[in-house]
């Protein structure tokens, strides 16, 4: 097991590696891809086409001495006119498949991110910074679209297009054709190479800049409250300007990348334009070309740069696309710390066994030798100060944690060999801070049992002294909560988790301060409510409150990790 529950090992791939790894997403769309490839060739060499004959007709005009069959400038036009028409209508059917491809595979990557953080949680997200997730989820993912739209199929159509051409004019002039290789490799990968070599690591300090802004906004949103009432808004403003500068600076690097490569391509593009044209016209003079020949080469490889330009181009997107791809390999790469459990056994008695567990947050050591009991039916109370252990102890029992030492038995079955779906589906816990979606109350205590009839729910509310304040609400249980159920007091949040609890029909409860939050009066209704379903179940209490605890059958009492 790693040394630290905190630790995040990111790997960092090469830009060759993060392509590679980010191409194999795209094979079952391989027959749409190469649809798009063709159309993106076959649209170029349209448009070159178009530049050829148009010199063409122009040279036929001035009677300059063309071959005989390109004088015919009604055919000319007519070929120009269908080039035209061609080129729009390749245009559209690469842009189409080539967004169709990217908006499919961004859907699968956002499900897999979605699925991988499942896998994660909570273990291996306790410790990220909400602000980096958010970036991944949204910006890196909607960078990609850049790779799997503009990346893929520009890199295959730039080089097969180059091929074609070289070959074009291989039939003019051997000499002719091999300036314009070199031109076209000299633009399309060599000046590439080099000015993205000098800067690999801008796109990805960008990205962790964005991340950071993204977090320090999250927790100003979050805190707003506790900024004003202690009055700290120029304080968060200054923070924000510092970090906003931070990630102006590394835009200003990339921007710098961008002129840097473009001065260099386009410097490239007119020196081997030059050379083709002097040349050409040498080869012209001493009569080993034909005037035919020398403007079709000269001009078919001026009006050929768009493919390789594109490449040269990519090179400035790539930055921030390699940084936002390797940020979410790593994040679907990332193993989680407590793996599911698939091939074990199912929960078919309650009783649960802690027999000499420790455990600890890397070096901090939270429980040691930890050993109790609690019987099927009974309610047990779990008693200590704040970083006792008392909240790790549930986490364990959850799973979300395997133990360091010792081992956790429900039943007769070590909790490691107990399936991962059994386990979630016989515990019900309430946390300290109840969660609830930006939806209807209803919707909120649904996703505890998406079986339950509404008679449930509201036999649910009502053991959770909750029903008579949501039937007061102008829309009863189809009143929305708003964001983080913002509307509603910590009470109310704390009694919809027990309503959870309850409808969840759970057979193990276990409850983290439940009524913290809860008047007397409210908490006597839940605590007769538990005592009266108790049969059948294993429940569990951790509180500071004597009165809460006083239900318990049996009440243990931690310090510094220990039982007492």
């Amino acid at each position: 097991m790693s040394n630290t529950i905190l630790e995040h090992t990111q790997k960092k791939y090469s830009g060759l590696g993060v392509m590679l790894r980010l191409v194999c997403f795209v094979a079952p769309l391989t027959p749409i891809m190469c649809i798009t490839i063709t159309m993106g060739i076959l649209g170029f060499l349209v448009a070159i086409g178009i530049t050829v004959f148009g010199a063409v007709g122009i040279a036929a005009i001035l009677n300059m001495p063309v071959l005989p069959e390109l004088k015919n400038l009604t055919l000319i036009f007519q070929i120009l006119a269908i080039l035209a028409l061609s080129r729009g209508v390749l245009r559209y059917l690469e842009q189409y498949s080539g967004h169709f491809i990217a908006f499919k595979l961004l859907a699968f990557i956002r499900d897999k991110i979605y699925r991988a953080l499942r896998k994660l949680a909570p273990a291996k997200l306790d410790g990220r910074r909400a602000g980096k997730i958010i970036s991944i989820i949204t910006s890196d993912v909607e960078l990609l679209e850049v790779f799997f739209a503009h990346t893929i199929a520009p890199i295959m159509i730039g080089i097969l297009t180059s091929v074609i051409m070289t070959l074009v004019i291989a039939h003019f002039s051997s000499v002719l054709a091999a300036i314009a290789l070199l031109a076209y490799f000299t633009v399309g990968l060599i000046i590439p190479y080099f000015t993205s070599k000098k800067s690999r690591d801008y796109g990805r300090d960008y990205r962790e800049d964005v991340g950071e802004i993204n977090n320090a906004f999250l927790e100003s949103l979050y805190g707003m409250r506790e900024i004003i009432l202690f009055d700290q808004a120029a304080e968060r403003q200054a923070l924000m300007d510092r970090k906003s500068e931070i990630a102006n600076k590394s835009v200003e690097k990339l921007k710098q990348h961008q002129g840097i490569t473009k001065a260099w391509s386009e410097t490239a593009v007119l020196v081997f334009s030059a050379i083709m044209l002097f040349t050409g016209i040498y080869l012209y003079l001493n009569g080993t070309l034909n005037f035919t020949a020398f403007l079709i080469s000269v001009i078919a490889l001026m009006s050929s740069f768009g493919p390789v330009i594109t490449l040269s181009n990519l090179s400035n997107n790539l930055l921030q696309t390699f940084a936002s791809g390797e940020c979410i390999l790593n994040l679907l790469e990332e193993q989680p710390l407590v793996a599911d459990q698939n091939n074990g056994a199912n929960l078919s008695h309650h009783d649960i066994c802690v027999n000499n567990v420790s455990f600890a947050y890397g070096e901090k050591h939270v429980l040691q030798n930890i050993s109790l009991e609690m019987g099927e039916g009974k309610i047990i109370g779990i008693q200590g100060k704040s970083g006792s252990g008392k909240s790790t102890l549930l986490k364990l029992l959850m799973r979300f944690y395997d133990v360091h030492s010792g081992e956790i038995r429900i039943g007769s079955h070590n909790i490691q060999q107990v399936n991962t779906t059994s386990l979630r589906e016989n515990i019900g816990y309430v946390t300290q801070e109840t969660y609830l979606f930006n939806t209807t109350i209803e919707e909120n205590l649904r996703i505890a049992n998406r079986n339950a009839s509404m008679e449930q729910i509201i036999q649910a509310c009502k053991f959770a002294a909750i029903h008579d304040f949501i039937q007061a609400l102008p829309d009863g249980y189809y009143s929305k909560v708003g964001e983080l159920g913002d509307m509603l007091s910590g009470g109310e949040q704390q009694r919809l988790g027990i309503a959870r609890s309850f409808l969840h029909n759970s057979k193990i409860i276990l409850l983290d301060e439940p009524t913290s939050n809860l008047d007397s009066m409210n908490e006597n209704i839940i605590l007769n409510s538990l005592k009266e379903h108790r049969a059948g179940k294993t429940i569990i209490i951790v509180s500071h409150r004597q009165s809460t605890l006083s239900i318990c059958d049996k009440i243990y009492h931690m310090q510094s990790g220990r039982l007492s």
